[in-house]
Protein backbone atom coordinates (compact mmCIF):
# COMPACT_ATOMS: atom_id res chain seq x y z
CA UNK A 1 0.00 0.00 0.00
CA UNK A 2 2.72 2.00 0.90
CA UNK A 3 4.53 1.68 -2.16
CA UNK A 4 1.52 2.30 -4.27
CA UNK A 5 1.30 6.00 -2.69
CA UNK A 6 4.80 6.58 -3.60
CA UNK A 7 4.30 5.75 -6.96
CA UNK A 8 1.14 7.91 -7.21
CA UNK A 9 3.08 10.73 -5.17
CA UNK A 10 5.68 10.66 -7.85
CA UNK A 11 3.67 10.45 -10.74
CA UNK A 12 1.99 13.70 -9.67
CA UNK A 13 5.33 15.21 -9.42
CA UNK A 14 6.42 14.48 -12.93
CA UNK A 15 3.00 15.68 -14.15
CA UNK A 16 3.20 18.73 -12.17
CA UNK A 17 7.10 19.18 -13.53
CA UNK A 18 5.95 18.39 -17.11
CA UNK A 19 3.05 21.06 -16.81
CA UNK A 20 5.93 23.76 -15.54
CA UNK A 21 8.32 23.10 -17.94
CA UNK A 22 5.23 22.96 -20.73
CA UNK A 23 4.13 26.59 -20.02
CA UNK A 24 7.01 28.33 -19.45
CA UNK A 25 7.87 27.88 -23.50
CA UNK A 26 5.21 30.31 -24.87
CA UNK A 27 6.47 32.80 -22.14
CA UNK A 28 10.20 32.44 -23.43
CA UNK A 29 8.63 32.34 -26.96
CA UNK A 30 6.60 35.54 -26.27
CA UNK A 31 9.65 37.12 -25.12
CA UNK A 32 11.32 36.77 -28.40
CA UNK A 33 8.58 38.05 -30.47
CA UNK A 34 8.75 40.91 -28.93
CA UNK A 35 12.38 41.03 -29.08
CA UNK A 36 11.75 41.13 -33.02
CA UNK A 37 9.24 43.45 -32.60
CA UNK A 38 10.80 45.82 -31.55
CA UNK A 39 13.55 44.76 -33.84
CA UNK A 40 11.10 45.38 -36.56
CA UNK A 41 9.74 48.69 -35.07
CA UNK A 42 13.22 50.44 -34.79
CA UNK A 43 14.00 49.44 -38.03
CA UNK A 44 10.59 51.16 -39.57
CA UNK A 45 11.31 53.94 -37.40
CA UNK A 46 14.62 54.71 -38.61
CA UNK A 47 13.70 54.19 -42.58
CA UNK A 48 10.67 56.65 -41.62
CA UNK A 49 12.76 58.91 -40.53
CA UNK A 50 15.31 58.45 -43.18
CA UNK A 51 12.79 59.39 -45.31
CA UNK A 52 11.17 62.37 -42.99
CA UNK A 53 14.61 63.73 -43.60
CA UNK A 54 15.16 63.56 -47.21
CA UNK A 55 11.52 65.37 -47.58
CA UNK A 56 12.92 68.20 -45.43
CA UNK A 57 15.98 68.42 -47.40
CA UNK A 58 14.30 68.17 -50.58
CA UNK A 59 11.78 70.69 -49.06
CA UNK A 60 14.65 73.31 -48.04
CA UNK A 61 16.83 73.01 -51.38
CA UNK A 62 16.65 76.26 -52.75
CA UNK A 63 15.43 75.75 -56.65
CA UNK A 64 17.35 77.85 -58.86
CA UNK A 65 14.98 79.94 -60.93
CA UNK A 66 15.74 81.31 -64.32
CA UNK A 67 15.42 84.90 -64.89
CA UNK A 68 12.68 86.13 -66.71
CA UNK A 69 13.26 89.90 -66.38
CA UNK A 70 16.11 92.65 -65.97
CA UNK A 71 16.02 96.08 -63.97
CA UNK A 72 16.70 98.82 -67.00
CA UNK A 73 19.13 101.73 -64.94
CA UNK A 74 17.85 104.41 -67.21
CA UNK A 75 14.27 104.58 -65.80
CA UNK A 76 14.76 101.54 -63.20
CA UNK A 77 11.43 100.14 -64.41
CA UNK A 78 11.63 96.13 -64.97
CA UNK A 79 12.17 94.70 -68.73
CA UNK A 80 11.16 91.27 -69.45
CA UNK A 81 13.86 88.98 -70.90
CA UNK A 82 12.95 86.83 -74.12
CA UNK A 83 9.23 85.81 -74.58
CA UNK A 84 8.15 87.00 -70.49
CA UNK A 85 4.95 89.18 -70.02
CA UNK A 86 5.37 92.66 -70.34
CA UNK A 87 2.48 93.67 -68.31
CA UNK A 88 3.84 94.01 -65.04
CA UNK A 89 4.47 95.96 -62.07
CA UNK A 90 6.89 95.77 -59.05
CA UNK A 91 5.44 96.45 -55.65
CA UNK A 92 8.23 97.84 -52.95
CA UNK A 93 8.01 98.54 -49.61
CA UNK A 94 10.22 100.93 -47.86
CA UNK A 95 11.51 101.84 -44.23
CA UNK A 96 10.35 98.38 -42.87
CA UNK A 97 9.63 96.83 -40.57
CA UNK A 98 8.07 100.05 -38.88
CA UNK A 99 4.52 99.71 -37.63
CA UNK A 100 2.40 98.68 -40.26
CA UNK A 101 4.91 96.59 -42.39
CA UNK A 102 3.75 92.58 -41.16
CA UNK A 103 0.04 93.49 -41.91
CA UNK A 104 0.89 94.76 -45.50
CA UNK A 105 2.62 91.58 -45.79
CA UNK A 106 -0.31 89.58 -44.36
CA UNK A 107 -2.49 91.34 -46.98
CA UNK A 108 -0.44 90.70 -49.66
CA UNK A 109 -0.53 87.18 -48.63
CA UNK A 110 -3.76 86.70 -49.43
CA UNK A 111 -3.97 88.54 -52.64
CA UNK A 112 -1.39 86.54 -53.81
CA UNK A 113 0.42 89.80 -54.64
CA UNK A 114 4.55 89.28 -53.90
CA UNK A 115 6.63 92.48 -53.09
CA UNK A 116 10.40 93.62 -51.69
CA UNK A 117 10.26 94.61 -48.53
CA UNK A 118 13.41 97.08 -48.15
CA UNK A 119 14.56 97.23 -44.69
CA UNK A 120 16.37 99.37 -42.22
CA UNK A 121 18.54 98.62 -39.45
CA UNK A 122 17.32 100.76 -36.67
CA UNK A 123 13.98 99.09 -37.48
CA UNK A 124 15.60 95.95 -36.16
CA UNK A 125 17.16 96.45 -33.16
CA UNK A 126 15.17 94.52 -30.71
CA UNK A 127 14.35 90.54 -30.35
CA UNK A 128 10.34 92.02 -31.65
CA UNK A 129 11.27 93.94 -34.62
CA UNK A 130 13.93 91.32 -35.44
CA UNK A 131 11.00 88.50 -35.36
CA UNK A 132 8.27 90.61 -37.31
CA UNK A 133 11.09 90.51 -40.29
CA UNK A 134 11.42 86.76 -39.85
CA UNK A 135 7.75 86.90 -40.33
CA UNK A 136 7.76 88.84 -42.87
CA UNK A 137 10.07 86.43 -44.90
CA UNK A 138 8.95 83.57 -43.72
CA UNK A 139 5.19 84.53 -45.70
CA UNK A 140 7.60 84.63 -49.02
CA UNK A 141 8.67 88.26 -49.29
CA UNK A 142 12.58 89.19 -50.15
CA UNK A 143 14.10 91.53 -48.05
CA UNK A 144 16.17 94.48 -49.52
CA UNK A 145 19.02 96.46 -48.34
CA UNK A 146 17.98 100.18 -47.08
CA UNK A 147 20.95 101.15 -45.49
CA UNK A 148 20.95 100.77 -41.68
CA UNK A 149 19.87 104.66 -40.53
CA UNK A 150 18.49 105.89 -43.52
CA UNK A 151 20.89 108.86 -43.85
CA UNK A 152 21.97 110.39 -47.32
CA UNK A 153 25.00 108.46 -48.68
CA UNK A 154 26.97 111.01 -50.64
CA UNK A 155 26.43 112.92 -46.81
CA UNK A 156 28.87 110.32 -45.56
CA UNK A 157 32.86 109.05 -46.09
CA UNK A 158 33.54 106.36 -48.27
CA UNK A 159 33.72 104.26 -44.78
CA UNK A 160 30.60 105.22 -43.11
CA UNK A 161 28.83 104.33 -46.34
CA UNK A 162 30.37 100.77 -46.20
CA UNK A 163 29.31 100.25 -42.90
CA UNK A 164 25.64 101.44 -43.62
CA UNK A 165 25.57 98.98 -46.12
CA UNK A 166 27.18 95.86 -44.61
CA UNK A 167 26.45 95.90 -41.52
CA UNK A 168 22.45 96.21 -42.55
CA UNK A 169 22.88 93.00 -44.81
CA UNK A 170 24.88 91.10 -42.29
CA UNK A 171 21.60 91.91 -39.60
CA UNK A 172 19.47 90.81 -41.89
CA UNK A 173 22.02 87.79 -42.73
CA UNK A 174 21.77 86.37 -38.67
CA UNK A 175 17.83 86.64 -38.60
CA UNK A 176 16.64 85.50 -41.96
CA UNK A 177 19.61 83.45 -43.11
CA UNK A 178 20.27 84.73 -46.31
CA UNK A 179 21.77 88.13 -47.21
CA UNK A 180 19.26 90.86 -49.24
CA UNK A 181 19.50 90.63 -53.45
CA UNK A 182 18.62 94.07 -53.92
CA UNK A 183 19.56 97.85 -52.49
CA UNK A 184 17.85 100.51 -52.55
CA UNK A 185 19.43 104.10 -51.52
CA UNK A 186 17.59 106.36 -49.33
CA UNK A 187 16.37 109.42 -51.48
CA UNK A 188 17.66 107.35 -54.43
CA UNK A 189 21.29 108.93 -53.78
CA UNK A 190 23.29 106.80 -54.63
CA UNK A 191 27.39 107.44 -54.94
CA UNK A 192 30.33 105.74 -57.03
CA UNK A 193 31.44 104.59 -54.21
CA UNK A 194 27.89 102.32 -52.85
CA UNK A 195 27.69 101.62 -56.46
CA UNK A 196 30.86 99.58 -55.64
CA UNK A 197 30.27 98.11 -52.33
CA UNK A 198 26.59 97.13 -53.65
CA UNK A 199 28.46 95.11 -56.64
CA UNK A 200 30.96 93.74 -54.25
CA UNK A 201 28.20 92.29 -51.90
CA UNK A 202 26.25 91.01 -55.04
CA UNK A 203 23.20 93.28 -54.98
CA UNK A 204 21.55 94.85 -57.48
CA UNK A 205 21.06 98.19 -57.87
CA UNK A 206 17.33 99.85 -57.74
CA UNK A 207 15.49 103.02 -57.22
CA UNK A 208 12.05 103.22 -58.23
CA UNK A 209 9.38 104.71 -61.37
CA UNK A 210 6.81 106.27 -59.20
CA UNK A 211 5.85 106.70 -55.72
CA UNK A 212 3.33 109.13 -53.67
CA UNK A 213 2.77 108.49 -50.33
CA UNK A 214 4.90 110.56 -48.50
CA UNK A 215 3.14 113.99 -50.05
CA UNK A 216 0.68 115.52 -47.66
CA UNK A 217 -1.82 115.14 -50.60
CA UNK A 218 -2.09 111.31 -50.62
CA UNK A 219 -1.97 110.40 -47.10
CA UNK A 220 -5.04 108.61 -46.79
CA UNK A 221 -5.81 105.24 -47.81
CA UNK A 222 -8.53 105.99 -50.44
CA UNK A 223 -5.94 109.06 -51.83
CA UNK A 224 -3.05 106.79 -51.91
CA UNK A 225 -4.71 104.38 -53.95
CA UNK A 226 -6.05 106.21 -56.46
CA UNK A 227 -3.02 107.55 -57.31
CA UNK A 228 -0.94 104.40 -57.43
CA UNK A 229 -3.52 102.91 -59.75
CA UNK A 230 -4.26 105.77 -61.96
CA UNK A 231 -0.74 107.62 -62.16
CA UNK A 232 0.35 108.71 -65.37
CA UNK A 233 3.84 107.01 -64.77
CA UNK A 234 1.76 103.74 -64.74
CA UNK A 235 3.14 101.55 -67.59
CA UNK A 236 4.31 98.12 -67.88
CA UNK A 237 6.94 97.25 -66.34
CA UNK A 238 6.52 100.03 -63.93
CA UNK A 239 8.30 99.74 -60.28
CA UNK A 240 6.16 100.75 -57.56
CA UNK A 241 7.58 102.40 -54.36
CA UNK A 242 5.45 102.66 -51.03
CA UNK A 243 6.42 102.95 -47.65
CA UNK A 244 5.40 101.33 -44.00
CA UNK A 245 2.96 103.89 -43.40
CA UNK A 246 -0.59 103.89 -42.10
CA UNK A 247 -2.45 105.39 -45.43
CA UNK A 248 -0.29 103.11 -47.67
CA UNK A 249 -1.25 99.85 -45.36
CA UNK A 250 -5.05 100.83 -45.57
CA UNK A 251 -5.04 101.18 -49.22
CA UNK A 252 -2.91 98.26 -50.19
CA UNK A 253 -5.52 95.89 -51.00
CA UNK A 254 -7.52 98.43 -53.40
CA UNK A 255 -3.87 98.91 -54.87
CA UNK A 256 -3.34 95.49 -56.00
CA UNK A 257 -6.84 94.70 -57.19
CA UNK A 258 -6.91 97.79 -59.09
CA UNK A 259 -3.52 97.25 -60.78
CA UNK A 260 -4.76 94.17 -61.68
CA UNK A 261 -8.25 95.40 -62.90
CA UNK A 262 -6.54 97.31 -65.79
CA UNK A 263 -4.62 93.45 -66.61
CA UNK A 264 -1.05 94.20 -64.50
CA UNK A 265 0.10 90.95 -63.26
CA UNK A 266 2.06 91.77 -59.69
CA UNK A 267 5.68 90.91 -60.25
CA UNK A 268 7.52 87.60 -58.15
CA UNK A 269 11.05 89.70 -57.86
CA UNK A 270 12.49 86.83 -57.78
CA UNK A 271 12.43 86.67 -61.52
CA UNK A 272 14.37 89.11 -61.64
CA UNK A 273 17.89 89.10 -62.41
CA UNK A 274 20.32 89.55 -59.85
CA UNK A 275 24.39 89.33 -59.25
CA UNK A 276 25.08 85.94 -59.14
CA UNK A 277 26.42 85.50 -55.59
Amino acid sequence: MKKLIVVFVSMLLLAACTQDATSEKPKESATNNEGKTEQNESSEDKNAKDETETEVEATNEKVKVEPQYKINPGNWSIEPIAEANSKVVLLTIDDAPDKHALEMAKTLKKLDAKAIFFVNGHFLDTPEEQETLKQIHDLGFLIGNHTYSHSTLSDLSEEEQKKEIVSLSDTVESIIGERPKFFRAPFGDNTDFSKQIVSNQKMSLMNWTYGYDWEKDFQTGEAIADIMVNSPYLTDGANLLMHDREWTNEGLETIVNGLREKGYEILDPNLIQTPEA
